[in-house]
């Protein structure tokens, strides 16, 4: 039996890595992802679990401590947000790099400056391409799922990646709602015990770790991580199809939305995927076939079923909530028509930067951009891609 209860997203997230207990949690306190710290450390304290709680001087240290961790054969968990993770930049190259499934729960928020902190997501598509595994969440709900499946992706001996779990600051990580969580013998059960192949205390295997590694290998390593990040999709996906036996949840690299006999379709990411569920409800009783593809998995980035879902449409508009201050639209655009482009769909797509900052997106801004397509669709110009929503001026 499930147990029901309502929670923050912090707290559910919190909870989560209660039941998982890991060996070490390293973290150091910044808004709004500090109350996931917080929360686990009094379970530190009162001995629910026996994980070893490392309060560092900084971010940087925060993930040197999971590093150093997870080398030793540990399994290592962290939270942060923003500027906080920028600060663990070189780190989390680092722990790539090494090959260490360190799982971190990134609570976005506007990376400075100017100073802000409120959300978007700036602060993840800031490592995007570190080598780490990505998965976004909706809710409460899935923020607590993606943590508890995270490790055995993250552990998985043809994966051996970080990951990190990324929820919508303030939005989610602060909104209570309700929420389904795990029994924790089921967890302990589900997630399993960590027993890396090799390790520095490994006695009867001596290893090094992080050494110098120039002209000669460092291609090839480096390909051997994307392969890595290659073999988590079928990982990601195995993971989801245990996880529903237990919880009857399915999860998969994006949710399709009523897109199936859709004509128009925003594609996003994170809490915002809510409110467009609610346009998208209100458009279908006024005869609109629009739809949504919410997507969960952003790294490894799966541009071919995404081109799949998308190929039947006459228009999409992909949702950035940050600027790559490219000129040619956001990350998740770029990402979105390069699948399509390679995959030999040809679809009008629009790019719309929307939220930076914490701007709110209203059910009429998400109605605006439906408009834009249907527009698209009957003039059958496409005009300026390159858009913005919610902007004043």
């Amino acid at each position: 039996m499930s147990i029901r209860e309502r929670l923050s997203g912090n707290e559910a997230c919190a909870i989560a890595m209660k039941q998982i207990n890991p060996d070490v949690v390293a973290a150091f306190p910044i808004t709004p992802s500090t109350e996931i710290p917080q929360y686990f450390s009094t379970f530190v304290s009162n001995g629910a679990v026996d994980t070893e709680f490392v309060a560092v001087e900084s971010e940087h240290s925060a993930m040197s401590a999971c590093v150093g961790a997870e080398a030793a054969g540990g399994r290592a968990m962290t939270a942060t947000s923003a500027n906080g993770l920028s600060f663990m930049w070189e780190m989390i190259y680092i722990a790539s790099s090494m090959r260490l499934p360190i799982v971190m729960s990134l609570v976005n928020r506007a990376v400075s400056g100017p100073l802000n902190i409120h959300n978007d997501h700036s602060d993840a598509m800031g490592v995007r391409d570190a080598g780490w595994i990505m998965l976004f969440s909706e809710n409460n709900q899935e923020a607590y799922d993606n943590l508890i499946m995270a490790h055995r992706i993250a552990e998985n001996e043809n994966v051996m990646l970080p990951l990190m779990v990324c929820q919508d600051g303030f939005i989610t990580s602060h909104s209570i709602e309700n929420i389904e969580l795990i029994e924790d013998d089921v967890v302990k059960d589900f997630v399993g015990k960590y027993e890396p192949k090799h390790y520095l205390l490994n006695d009867k295997e001596p290893v090094s770790m992080g050494p110098l590694d120039l002209q000669s290998y460092l291609f090839e390593h480096k390909k051997q991580q994307s392969q890595a990040m290659y073999n988590a999709k079928q990982v990601i996906l195995d993971v989801a199809k245990e996880f529903e036996k237990i919880t009857g949840r399915k999860y998969s690299f994006f949710e399709e939305y009523k897109l199936e006999d859709a004509e128009i379709a925003i594609v996003c990411m994170n809490s915002t995927a809510g409110t467009t569920k609610f346009v998208v409800d209100n458009l279908r009783k006024n005869g609109v076939k629009a739809g949504l593809l919410k997507l969960r998995v952003f790294r490894p980035f799966p541009a071919e079923e995404i081109a799949k879902a998308l190929s039947h449409l006459k228009a999409i508009a992909v949702l950035d909530k940050s600027d790559s201050l490219n000129a040619t639209g956001g990350a998740l655009f770029t990402d979105v028509t390069s699948g399509l482009y390679t995959n030999n769909v040809q679809v009008p797509t629009l790019s719309y930067i929307y939220g930076i900052g914490g701007r709110d997106t209203k059910a009429s801004d998400i109605e605006s951009v439906f408009e834009d397509l249907s527009n698209v669709v009957s003039s059958g110009k496409l005009d300026n891609p390159y858009r913005y929503l919610g902007l004043r001026g």
